[in-house]
């Protein structure tokens, strides 16, 4: 059976690994976090207390980090994943992190003989709990065949978006229309509050009329149409807004480095860093609407 070693055991990298151990993997594990190591051995893993240890013997490595400046040291450094991983390892990133550092980590990977895929995802924590979440993934065609089967008991859907970076890249365009869509759905309830209009009739309109999307229908801001929505939880996340103001500013980054034109891209993001600068960083994206009336 394959051995797998996941690095970084937080918030998505706990459930994810625990569905690969439920999968029947051997699965070694490492997080800086003491309390995260303890909560992956209950899970039946093996915790290890450094990047070099976990690595040892595995036949692939996933890494769940916070950015590109700790994946890129934690593949490159001295005590990390390319001096202590075994000759043609698979190497799986699923953090998310801008498109440069992927396709540069995934060229040093390649001269160094390894196999690399970018495979952030998408479902948040209660995806990964689920094994339901979506993984855009980057790299070859060759390294993509090896790495599906590592992935599926963790997903829900598996899409090749092409060479090294696309996967981030297909992360930053559905994030950056997510935020949008978000504001927009927030924006057409506050303006048919204002104008007399129930929350549950413009949902009930909106939902089967050209309005309709995600946001509206799978995680409306507004409490009551749709039960399972942070809405309905006093706008606990979910996705929190700080994370959505990350993937934004990635995408941001993204449009700079390339020229492209996204205007809404960048005042979604403006209205995300104003509610993340007022002190509502942890509150649900969704909450967007009340900041959008200031009554958070």
């Amino acid at each position: 059976m394959t051995t797998i070693a996941f690095i970084g055991l937080g918030n998505m990298g706990l459930p994810m690994s625990k569905n690969l151990l439920g999968a029947g993997f051997t699965v070694r594990g490492f997080d800086l976090a003491e309390i995260a190591r303890e909560h992956f051995t209950e899970a039946g893993g093996k915790a290890f207390t450094s990047v070099a240890e976990a690595v040892q013997g595995a036949d692939a490595i996933i890494t769940m980090l916070p950015n590109g400046g700790i994946v890129k040291t934690v593949y490159e450094g001295a005590d990390g994943v390319f001096a202590n991983a075994k000759n043609g390892a698979l190497m799986i990133d699923s953090s998310t992190i801008d498109v440069e550092t992927a396709r540069a980590v995934a060229s040093a990977a390649e001269a160094k003989g390894f196999s690399m895929v970018d495979a952030p995802v998408s479902g948040g924590v209660g995806g990964a709990a689920a094994g339901t979440l979506a993984f855009m993934v980057g790299g070859s065609d060759e390294a993509f065949a090896r790495a599906k089967p590592v992935l599926e008991p963790m997903a829900g859907k598996i899409v090749h978006c092409g060479p090294s970076g696309n996967g981030q890249a297909a992360k930053a365009c559905n994030n950056m229309l997510l935020a949008i869509s978000m504001i927009g759905v927030s924006e057409a309830f506050n303006l048919g509050r204002s104008l007399g209009l129930e929350d549950q009739v413009f949902f009930d309109v909106a939902a089967n009329a050209s309005g309709q999307c995600w946001s509206l229908t799978s995680y409306c801001p507004v409490p009551g149409p749709v039960p399972a929505s942070p809405a309905n939880n006093d706008y606990k996340p979910g996705f929190a807004t700080a994370l959505m103001l990350k993937d934004l500013r990635l995408a941001m980054q993204a449009a700079g480095s390339t020229g492209a034109n996204t205007p809404m891209g960048k005042k979604a993001a403006e209205i995300y860093t104003a509610m993340d600068e007022a002190g509502h960083g942890g509150v649900d994206f969704s909450g967007v609407i009340k900041h959008l009336t200031n009554s958070l």
